[in-house]
């Protein structure tokens, strides 16, 4: 059975940082992307940020220069540096690990940034 775990989050005030840990347990093929999506209350899920299994990073204009994605493959983990913190940043942040047409969610890790 695939299991999606994160961690890390956390009360952290504005300008400072956090990192997220993102583990898949139970994929025995290769994973295709990891990535991470938030959502804070009364809005909708939105991306954050990926990683391809080729070490390709894409993110979110509203991160960029402030997150940054690094893995550890033979961990199946996936880690989300995230400096410079704003109140905007608060959400719930899920991690979302692809497997060729599959894709699994972990039930996510709260980020709340005081101002």
């Amino acid at each position: 059975q695939v299991q999606v775990e994160e961690s890390g989050g956390g009360l952290v005030q504005a300008g400072g940082s956090l990192t997220l840990s993102c583990a898949a347990s139970g994929i025995r093929d290769s994973i295709s992307a990891m990535a991470w999506y938030r959502q804070a209350p009364g809005k909708q899920r939105e991306f954050v940020a990926a990683i391809t299994s080729d070490s390709h990073t894409n993110y979110a204009a509203s991160v960029k220069g402030r997150f940054t994605l690094s893995t550890d493959n033979a961990k199946k983990t996936v880690y989300l540096q995230m400096n410079s913190l704003k109140p905007e940043d608060t959400a719930v942040y899920y991690c979302n690990v692809f497997q060729g047409p599959r894709a699994y969610w972990g039930k996510g890790t709260q980020v709340t940034v005081s101002s």
